[in-house]
């Protein structure tokens, strides 16, 4: 799995990308059905500034080492 990095990214194609995948903004929290959407494995809540996109997927984590393993040891890795 190619993991591509968002920084660098503006935040308004961030939004953009959210949006086509079925999530909003408030203009700093990601959100699911009006909810801020929060990490299941690191409990914090998923932002512009820390959202990871998982490839080939709608899965939206944040950009930390733990939430990224556990997600790849839960789901494996198709590579």
């Amino acid at each position: 799995m190619e993991l591509l990095s968002l920084h660098g990214i503006s935040d308004e194609s961030k939004v953009a990308l959210l949006r086509a995948l079925g999530f909003d903004c408030d203009g700093r929290n990601v959100l699911r059905e009006g909810r801020p959407l929060v990490d299941p494995v690191v409990g914090e809540s998923v932002t512009i500034d820390n959202m990871a996109i998982l490839p080939g997927s709608t899965v939206v984590i944040v950009d930390n080492p733990l939430s990224v393993a556990a997600y790849l040891d839960e789901h494996g890795e198709d590579d």
